[in-house]
């Protein structure tokens, strides 16, 4: 890192990735970190992941830890080595990997990649589109199900891929940020509870949770902070009932964004999954003052970003209290 945490040239630069992110998002043909974090996940967890209960879940501690520290290493190790050649080049390639560790583009373009087939009534096409978002099974799901999965997956990753890597980055740059993006890596690829993956994927999965914690709570009152200027708003309480519902979501972390998009909206998220033709029920969070309908889409990106925006206004007073103790 050439930055120091708190600071205000690191929140510069936070802010420059964040411009960066939102002007490129992540060009396909540019190299990305985190698919060799998921080459190397995979191909430790086919060498490690089997034995017993036991054996599995320290070899899956063994994984995240090698993983993670391995990958803010080597980003803090690139950049302590172009420090002392060259500052400005140092600078410049953080900027680069603080732009890989967020998704602001990506999560907007995803989202409404289902929204417009469903303007036009092409349900099929926005099942599909949802499909390559999500994990459940959209082949059956009509246009409100289409909606909810997509607000619910907004709501989710404004966490995931935008509020908690700019929460690490702010704390120590790219490299942690870095090492963020790892431990979410970790999650999504053995972190659920399956069979295969419920010893060795344990550690994984309670990193995850850890590491979002606080982030996640952040971002619900950034949300709620933020709707006031983003017309339609439900605001009143929605804080409380976010606080009240949230808890019920099986994800210690999922639940804060989704169950406060859900009551700013309006809507009702929650019930009914399949997962590979299994149902999952899931709880319901938010409040339904309207059906669900391909709009809330554009609305819940409205939310996400006004979400982190306000999330970088409420950590901005950290940064000037380190600076004036300094």
């Amino acid at each position: 890192m050439t930055f120091a945490p708190l600071s205000l040239e690191l929140l510069g630069l936070v802010v420059a990735a964040l411009l960066l992110d939102l002007l490129l998002g992540d060009p396909p043909w540019l190299p990305h970190p985190v698919v060799g974090i998921g080459r190397v996940i995979a191909r430790l967890e086919q060498a490690w992941n089997h034995g017993s209960p036991a054996t599995r879940r320290r070899r899956g501690l063994c994984l995240a830890v090698l993983v993670v520290v391995g990958t803010g290493g080597l980003a803090w190790g690139l950049l302590t080595g172009l420090a002392a050649r060259s500052p400005w080049l140092a600078g410049i390639v953080e900027l680069a990997l603080l732009g890989t560790a967020l998704a602001t583009k990506g999560l907007a373009r995803a989202a409404r990649a289902v929204a417009e087939p469903l303007v036009r009534g092409e349900l099929p096409e926005a099942r599909r589109a949802l499909a390559m978002i999500v994990g459940r099974d959209t082949e059956r799901l009509d246009e409100a199900e289409v909606t909810r999965g997509t607000v619910e997956t907004v709501a989710e990753n404004t966490v995931d891929g935008i509020t908690a890597p700019l929460f690490w980055a702010l704390l120590g740059g790219a490299p942690l940020a870095l090492a963020y993006k790892a431990v979410n890596t970790l999650d999504s690829m053995v972190g659920y509870r399956s069979p295969r993956f419920e010893d060795f994927g344990r550690a994984s999965a309670r990193l995850d949770d850890a590491a979002n914690w606080l982030p996640a709570r952040l971002t619900a009152l950034a949300m709620w902070l933020a709707a006031r200027a983003i017309p339609g708003s439900q605001v009143a309480g929605a804080l409380a009932a976010t606080r009240r519902e949230a808890p019920r979501h099986p994800s210690p972390n999922a639940g804060w964004p989704e169950a406060m998009v859900g009551h700013l909206l309006g809507v009702r998220l929650g019930g009914l999954n399949h997962y590979g033709g299994r149902p999952s029920h899931r709880a319901t969070l938010g409040r339904p003052l309207a059906p669900l309908g391909v709009g809330h889409i554009d609305r819940a990106i409205r939310h996400m970003h006004g979400g982190w925006l306000a999330f970088l206004v409420l950590m901005t007073p950290l940064i000037l209290v380190r600076e004036w103790l300094t």
